[in-house]
């Protein structure tokens, strides 16, 4: 089973550094055993790391259970603990995203570039019937992502393709225990749900097998659309310097549906920076607006229409009070550079500092993009709005074009 992993990481560019999630049940220890043997064999440096969701009173022995057992093995291990109050809404979701967040900042600051999960063909098929239970189309009937990156650090589930019970069967064989995790048998989560529903539909020859083929023929199909969509928003649409996407109005009403609503999804989320697509219900709100020339919001960004084009760019409240230090990410996707000086920060340019850029209409960008442009401010004082023209010393540029991002997601 290490090949599945080697495979993975032959994939990537000689990694030096290599993680792996370990939370101690059966898969990630499976993948941590594996994985020892494989950086052993392959040269690499090999860490664990833990996150302490501390949802549990016993989630802190746990991890130091896992401790030792890398401790045992020689592999240096890492505890990362989520402080948090009250978690409101998705408990679950939120979890998840404090979890990988976690990860992803902890192995930047190590050097480490990848940082390999324990997933496997049963979380594919779970993943499946969940998607199933909310109606969902293509995207959300694939499966599981098999890799993706936060900042510098790319996430990878080469296991997805073995079963549970064969990782299981593989720490038996090497006498290694795991951590039994009682939320598994919680029906109050919707996976556990899945995990139940999987052992009844098995006599009608619904297995885990079987729904690990359906998914790989969505997946092919799935990709025969991503490559259509990207070649309809070379014709329909451009992203400007002002970080907003402009809509040729007429071409987008010869387009077929399900490209408009990839290609608008698209936009909202490379604008938006959001992980996730917009809800389904949202997103038809916000075509029917489109058909009725009616200006729209979702998603942290603002649509708005004209006869010839329509432009979707950042709302102005989701920035309102957004600030980053120089040179960090502004909004996640702005990187501002220049002579910066002690107490400078960035912000949103707003309607205050727009009066303050003469100029601004010489960019040829529209007012609105402009207002959501970052700025550099000083105690309530505009020193440079790179978009705007304001400030010959500082520049301002989106990290991911929008023709990358299209094509990578």
């Amino acid at each position: 089973m290490a090949h599945f992993a080697q495979s993975a990481l032959s994939t990537e560019r000689n990694p030096t550094r290599v993680a792996v999630a370990v939370s101690g049940g059966s898969d990630s220890m499976a993948v941590l055993h594996l994985m020892a043997a494989v950086a052993a064999h392959e040269g690499f440096a090999l860490w664990a790391v833990t996150v302490d969701h501390a949802l549990r009173p016993e989630s802190a022995a746990e991890a130091a259970q896992v401790a030792q057992i890398c401790a045992g093995l020689g592999v240096p291990h890492a505890v990362l603990r989520w402080q948090h109050g009250a978690v409101a809404g998705n408990l679950m979701e939120a979890a998840r995203k404090a979890r990988y967040g976690l990860m992803a900042d902890w192995a930047a600051g190590q050097g480490i570039s990848h940082i390999l999960l324990g997933h496997t063909a049963d979380d594919q098929a779970e993943t499946f019937l969940m998607g199933l239970a909310r109606g969902a189309g293509i995207d959300g009937l694939v499966g599981m992502r098999r890799h993706w990156d936060e900042g510098a650090v790319r996430f990878l589930r080469p296991f997805l393709v073995v079963s549970r019970a064969d990782l299981r069967g593989y720490l038996t064989r090497q006498g290694v225990a795991w951590i039994e995790d009682p939320s598994n048998d919680n029906d109050r989560f919707t996976r556990v749900k899945a995990r139940r529903a999987l052992r009844a539909l098995k006599p009608l020859g619904i297995t885990i097998d079987r729904l690990n083929g359906v998914i790989v023929n969505l997946l092919e199909a799935q990709g025969a659309v991503q490559a259509a969509t990207a070649d309809a928003a070379k014709r329909l649409c451009r992203s400007s310097e002002a970080g907003e996407v402009i809509f040729d109005h007429k071409l987008w009403r010869h387009e077929g549906g399900e490209v408009q609503r990839r290609v608008l999804i698209a936009a909202l989320r490379w604008i938006s920076g959001a992980g996730y697509a917009p809800r389904g219900s949202g997103v038809f709100r916000a075509m029917m607006a489109i058909a009725q020339g009616r200006d729209t919001t979702l998603s942290g960004c603002r649509i708005k229409l004209s006869d010839a084009v329509f432009r979707v760019m950042r709302e102005p409240r989701a920035v309102a009070g957004l600030v980053a230090p120089p040179g960090a990410l502004w909004d996640g996707r702005w990187q501002v550079e220049g002579p910066f000086e002690p107490g400078q920060e960035l912000r949103a340019l707003g309607a205050d500092g727009l009066r303050q850029c003469k100029d601004w209409k010489a960019t040829g960008h529209s007012r609105d993009s402009l207002l959501v442009s970052p700025a550099v401010w000083y105690d309530g004082t505009l020193i440079a709005a790179p978009i705007a023209g304001y400030g010959a010393d500082f520049s301002a540029r989106i990290v991911a074009p929008f023709t990358d991002f299209i094509l990578s997601h």
